[in-house]
């Protein structure tokens, strides 16, 4: 298993279930990127891909906006232009639609799934079952989201358009608005780097091997594959890709070439005893999570395309504690910032399954900004695979011979 974030140790802990021997390959700390910086929703109603029809109308102006909630580094314009011009296509109404009902498929049951896993390892005190809040400041905002919501709830999405009142109600701590959707049967983990932490004892408890090392390498050999890197060399008979942002060198190692970039995602945090919302709330306008984490607030959020190697961006960090302030103005000083890599695909669905040069690898990453929901479901459809049994859902939309 290459990569031990939340995607990895899930499949991990999925197959020592199974009675596999499993070995995790991980230069970090297990959890210690993007699966521990998320907003900690499991975003069963995130079916919408990051390319639409709306955002392909306007992607000039957002992308070239430094400050637009989806954004890129003008230095990586032109490493990303084939990414964009396959993000651009994948946009188109078709493509938005069949892409949707794809993610749908795979959110449909994330949220029991985490439940069942929560409970499995020790995490069910992390789970909160209030909800999720998209919240539109204005009237013209409201009305514009009501045809999303529509085409969600086609997809078996449970969302509810509730007025001011009734907002209020919910969460008397957020200023006036014209109203949000909510979203009733989302969880949150109140903790996600905890449960992490929980998925990674437990998959230790269970017998699994955690290397401390970076798999640069991968070369099929004689029915099995053997990876390499600095101090390492390992054969296995079947190797899973999770590494997540840092997978498209080992997927093309494995022959595929897979179209991925990298979403360079934020957040702050501002210690608190009591986190002044009860549930994640989205102010939309603003493209970013407000997060009630155990013992602090975290504002968690926003897209900036432009690969792993530069360090954080400044500027990025100041507009999101401006949108933070816009909506709790008395706050002081942030406690700590971050920043993480998202791996990113241009139709926003995963890769997950063999490699075109056989089933002795196989992939399981490019989530976007839901790896965090999807993890047992990935797990699952590798488990399935490894085992020779037919996959839920059918896994074909999310093959790496797609591209």
């Amino acid at each position: 298993m290459i990569g031990a974030g939340v995607v990895g140790l899930a499949v991990a802990q999925r197959l020592l279930a199974e009675g596999r021997e499993v070995t995790l390959i991980d230069p970090a700390e297990p959890g210690s990127g993007a699966s521990y910086g998320n907003a900690g929703t499991i975003a069963d109603y995130a079916v919408q891909p990051v390319g639409t029809p709306d955002v392909l109308r306007n992607l000039p102006s957002l992308l070239f906006d430094r400050d637009s909630p989806l954004a890129i580094r003008r230095a990586a314009i032109f490493a990303l232009a084939p990414w964009l011009v396959r993000f651009a296509l994948q946009s188109l109404p078709r493509a938005a639609e069949r892409n949707a009902r794809a993610i749908a498929a795979l959110t449909a049951g994330a949220g029991p799934m985490w439940r069942a896993l929560a409970a499995e390892i020790g995490g069910a005190e992390l789970i909160r079952a209030d909800g999720c809040l998209y919240f539109y400041e204005t009237e013209r905002a409201l009305a514009g989201a009501r045809a999303d919501l529509a085409f969600r709830r086609t997809l078996g999405v449970s969302v509810e358009i509730i007025d001011a009142a009734r907002l209020a109600a919910l969460e008397p701590g957020l200023p006036p608005a014209a109203g949000a959707a909510y979203f009733p049967d989302a969880i949150f983990l109140a903790d996600p780097g905890r449960m992490v932490g929980h998925l990674a004892a437990a998959v230790t408890a269970a017998g699994g091997q955690q290397l401390r090392a970076a798999a640069t390498g991968l070369a099929r050999d004689g029915g099995g594959v053997v990876l390499t890197g600095p101090g390492l060399r390992l054969r296995a008979r079947k190797v899973v890709i999770a590494a997540g942002a840092h997978s498209r060198a080992l997927a093309r190692a494995a022959g595929d070439r897979v179209p991925l970039d990298t979403e360079r995602g934020y957040h702050l945090e501002w210690d608190m005893a009591a986190p002044r919302l009860t549930r994640p709330t989205c102010p939309t306008a603003r493209g970013f999570y407000l997060c009630p984490m155990a013992g602090r607030l975290r504002a968690a959020g926003t897209v900036e395309l432009g690969g792993t190697a530069a360090p954080p961006s400044p500027h990025r960090l100041r507009r999101l504690e401006e949108g933070v302030r816009a909506i709790f103005p008395d706050l002081p000083a942030p406690d700590r910032s971050w920043m993480g890599f998202r791996p990113s695909i241009p139709d926003s669905l995963p890769v997950i399954g063999p490699s075109r040069g056989g089933a002795e690898v196989i992939h399981a990453y490019g989530h976007g900004h839901i790896g965090l929901t999807l993890a047992p479901v990935t797990a699952r459809l590798v488990a399935d695979m490894i085992a020779g049994r037919p996959g839920t859902p059918d896994p074909a939309p999310y093959a790496a011979t797609r591209f």
